[in-house]
């Protein structure tokens, strides 16, 4: 008796182990990926630290590429898992973006300060063709537009800078990984701005969280706002993100924003 109560207890356990059966014959094409957006980041570490803090730390990222002489490409994780590298975040009006995103870690030290200002670290050029490489893959898989490909100050203007001023957004924008404005139309459409009063604080805030960039609208130049009117002069203007609100800064904001 007691044998056979054993054997119908493996068989329930059998069946219940074997899940539920599904019929796969009618598959939608109502769908898209996951994968929205592509950040980018440096490290602030050097290769074997950013390797230990992103596989045992309480950051990860998809994929890490090292400063190596062939800049090499670690796959740290599946593309489908949830990677911690954006943190809070908002870009375009979706928020916390480690859910709809993919993060790209490169090591660089990212800056130090000195007697004499601050010393930014350029990236290697076999990063750079190795970044251009992975992202081509990633953006033809997942269909990814280059208007998704951004930066973490991007993201998280008041407390992120990476991956800084020396990040090659215009070079990556050549190759159709990310935006880049008409350098012809923001010329043409500064000396407009430079002959004419500039808008006001809000019209820049405006044109700021059109972009995508999570930007308070106080009309007033306050301390976020200066951080957000920094990460936008970073990435579009490296020579100088002071966070000011000038003519060059205003015909950028125009012109991207009439970018298809």
């Amino acid at each position: 008796m007691k044998f056979l109560a054993l054997v119908a207890s493996l068989l329930v356990l059998a069946g219940c182990a074997s899940g539920p059966r599904y019929d796969t014959s009618h598959p939608s094409a109502n769908y898209d990926s996951r994968i929205q957006f592509v950040v980018v980041h440096y490290t602030s570490a050097s290769l074997e630290r950013s390797l230990q803090l992103l596989t045992h730390g309480d950051v990860s990222s998809h994929y890490l590429i090292g400063d190596d002489k062939s800049a090499t490409v670690y796959k740290l994780m599946d593309e489908n898992q949830r990677a911690w590298h954006a943190g809070e975040s908002q870009w375009q009006g979706r928020t916390w973006l480690n859910s709809s995103s993919i993060g790209i870690e490169i090591v660089n030290p990212g800056y130090k300060d000195t007697p004499t200002g601050r010393l930014w670290y350029p990236y290697s050029e076999a990063q750079i063709e190795s970044l251009i490489t992975l992202l081509k893959d990633i953006s033809k898989r997942n269909g990814i537009s280059p208007r998704h490909i951004i930066g973490h100050s991007d993201i998280a203007p008041l407390r992120k800078l990476d991956p800084g001023p020396l990040f090659p957004w215009k070079r990556l924008a050549a190759e159709g990984l990310g935006l880049w404005p008409n350098e012809q139309a923001v010329a043409r459409q500064q000396a407009v701005f430079d002959t004419s009063p500039l808008p006001e604080i809000g019209w820049f805030q405006a044109q700021l969280a059109r972009l995508g960039y999570d930007t308070p609208q106080t009309g007033e130049l306050d301390v976020a706002t200066r951080h957000v009117l920094a990460a936008f002069q970073m990435h579009y203007r490296p020579a100088r993100f002071d966070g000011t609100p000038d003519a060059q800064t205003a015909a950028l904001l125009l012109v991207l924003n009439q970018t298809k």
